[in-house]
């Protein structure tokens, strides 16, 4: 995918928001996000609770980017999968394409579990997200027929 902005209708929000929903509730985790690598939140679903989704979001982006640069320094393009164990409560981050799905788990369930939960996820999302890219082509390509009439002589006579 480009860098393109990530365009998605009320119809495909909701197929994330359930692929989302299913993750959670298979894997019996906390909290599920979808960030972008820039950091911004674009969904979640679960306990949020008294997190700071901003914050998560970006430190997210920002671990995944951080250890991108070890990956290179050691010839690997990137890490697909992070994660990070703690006392109470862990999170796994998963990179699909321009996209990181974060998982934050307590006790109740596995890295394991979160491991084969997330990889069936990511085919999912990956899917949808293909679906997204090949309407946003579309759409490009519809928008570029529109204007490729329109000459510098029509735009001329539209001022004078």
């Amino acid at each position: 995918m480009t860098d393109t902005p990530i365009i998605m209708h009320e119809q495909q929000f909701q197929q994330l928001k359930l692929i989302l929903g299913k993750l959670r509730l298979e894997s019996f985790s906390r909290v599920v996000f979808l960030v972008d690598k820039n950091g911004q939140q674009i969904a979640t679903h679960g306990d949020v609770g008294d997190l700071d989704t901003t914050s998560l979001a970006s430190l997210a982006a920002g671990n995944v980017a951080a250890t991108g640069g070890m990956a290179r320094l050691i010839g690997e393009k990137e890490f697909p999968t992070l994660s990070h164990e703690g006392e109470r409560e862990s999170i796994h981050i998963c990179i699909i394409g321009r996209v990181l799905l974060v998982v934050v788990f307590d006790e109740r369930s596995s890295l394991g579990l979160i491991k084969l939960r997330v990889k069936q996820a990511s085919r999912d999302l990956s899917a949808l997200f293909e679906e997204l890219e090949r309407l946003s082509s579309e759409r490009r390509d519809r928008e570029e027929a529109l204007f490729a009439e329109i000459t510098d002589d029509d735009i001329d006579s539209l001022f004078n």
